[in-house]
């Protein structure tokens, strides 16, 4: 398509940068700050851009500012296009993280955290101290969400990623098992576990889905042979599931890389699940406008090989 190099020029294209702050702040105030500006000259802008658009762009409900149909249209759009600018002009950059200096949001769940964080932690300190990370727990509810939201730069988890659209970039990093983890002195039992004892014992689910109902694979795979657990405790932590189970007579089904750290860390035992459960997929999750970002790249190449590593 050719451009119009006429009516283009008329456009200050610097008002997608504000537009995209507007988008995805939905606060005048927050998107001044976002792009550092003052409140009343981002307030000028959105008029312009109301103008432009001959759209409001964001109008006033009960909790504050809202899109509007044409605006929640214009987020990936104007996204891609400020991503393909900073592409161009940066294209001769060489990156080099011996010097670069960036901060990179993670979305992960704190089983991630402690299998994969600390040796990339450790590696970046020593090929990339300038390259910092701040880790979000993960909401899986709202992961896409934020992600197109630029409220993360990366996610890493289990199976949450499978509603994604084609500007959501997947890279599977390995596929996991699950094993049953239990301290054998206070459950009375050794393992292998049979299914008598795991319906009999009570059990302890992970889950990061909010919401007062919560079920677990383990459910649906139970019940297909008629069966039901009880679940006495759920938690949206990891990390708090191997002292749970070394002190209490209970039960946890996990995946297995973590369940083996546990395990070792807390002499605690371990067994194959007595009914037939899918492996889950590990993936790393991105914005595909972020693709060709060297820093970017770089640190998605690297999460995929100290993974493999690992």
């Amino acid at each position: 398509m050719a451009i119009d190099a006429v009516n283009l020029g008329r456009i200050d294209l610097n008002l997608l940068v504000h537009l995209d702050a507007l988008l995805a702040e939905r606060s005048v105030t927050r998107a001044a700050a976002r792009v550092g500006i003052g409140q009343s000259s981002m307030s000028h802008n959105l008029a312009r851009l109301r103008e432009l658009f001959s759209d409001e762009l964001l109008t006033r409900g009960p909790e504050g500012l809202r899109l509007t149909p044409r605006a929640v249209t214009l987020i990936e759009p104007v996204r891609t296009a400020l991503s393909q600018i900073q592409t161009l002009v940066s294209r001769d950059e060489a990156f080099d993280p011996a010097t670069a200096e960036r901060t990179f949001r993670f979305g992960l769940a704190d089983s991630m955290e402690i299998w994969i964080v600390p040796t990339l932690l450790a590696h970046l300190r020593e090929v990339a101290p300038g390259i910092h990370l701040r880790l979000h727990n993960i909401d899986s509810s709202r992961l896409l969400d934020d992600i197109d939201a630029d409220e993360v730069d990366l996610a890493i988890g289990f199976d949450v990623f499978r509603h994604g659209q084609t500007h959501h970039k997947r890279r599977l990093l390995f596929h996991e098992t699950y094993l049953c983890m239990f301290n054998a002195e206070r459950t009375g039992i050794a393992p292998p576990i049979s299914l008598d004892d795991y319906v009999r014992l009570p059990h302890v689910l992970t889950s990061l889905r909010p919401g007062r109902s919560v079920r677990g694979v383990v459910d649906d795979a139970l019940e297909k042979l008629g069966l039901r657990r009880t679940v006495v405790l759920t938690t949206p932590r990891f990390l708090a599931v191997p002292f749970l189970v070394a002190r209490a007579p209970v039960v946890v089904t996990m995946p297995g890389r973590l369940a083996r750290l546990f395990a070792t860390e807390l002499g605690l035992s371990l067994s194959p699940p007595p009914v037939e459960l899918r492996d889950i997929a590990v993936s790393l999750l991105w914005h595909a406008s972020y693709d060709h970002d060297p820093a970017h790249a770089w640190l998605r190449q690297t999460v995929v090989r100290l993974a493999g590593e690992l």
